[in-house]
């Protein structure tokens, strides 16, 4: 889930970048290839319409930024100790049929006297 929200963060941001990019501005930038004012948009060209998109873009940016930083805290707060299979820790009771000596057999030496 969260591998997939960051991918849309990522386009998220692009697009935003792009949409702000396009907008007009004192100094035009990208907004002179955005075509003339006879356009599909209006009198006033794509102005309030890209002003609409970004407008979206960032309510969407925002809230995924926000959904990401919740799911990441959760996944922060789990302990490691939470993660552990507990079933394999504890020892399986001894086999009382068939006893295994705690300390290994010594071999007796005769003695040579």
């Amino acid at each position: 889930m969260s591998s997939s929200l960051l991918i849309v963060q990522f386009v998220l941001a692009i697009m935003l970048t792009i949409s702000v990019l396009l907008q007009k501005s004192s100094s035009i930038g990208l907004g002179a290839y955005s075509g003339s004012n006879d356009s599909l948009f209006g009198a006033k060209g794509p102005a309030s319409f890209l002003t609409k998109i970004t407008m979206t873009l960032g309510l969407l940016f925002v809230t995924n930024t926000l959904t990401l930083g919740y799911i990441y805290n959760q996944q922060k707060q789990q302990s490691v100790v939470d993660t552990v299979k507990t079933d394999r820790l504890i020892p399986a009771k001894p086999n009382t049929s068939k006893q295994i000596p705690l300390v290994p057999a010594v071999p007796v030496i005769p003695n040579s006297k």
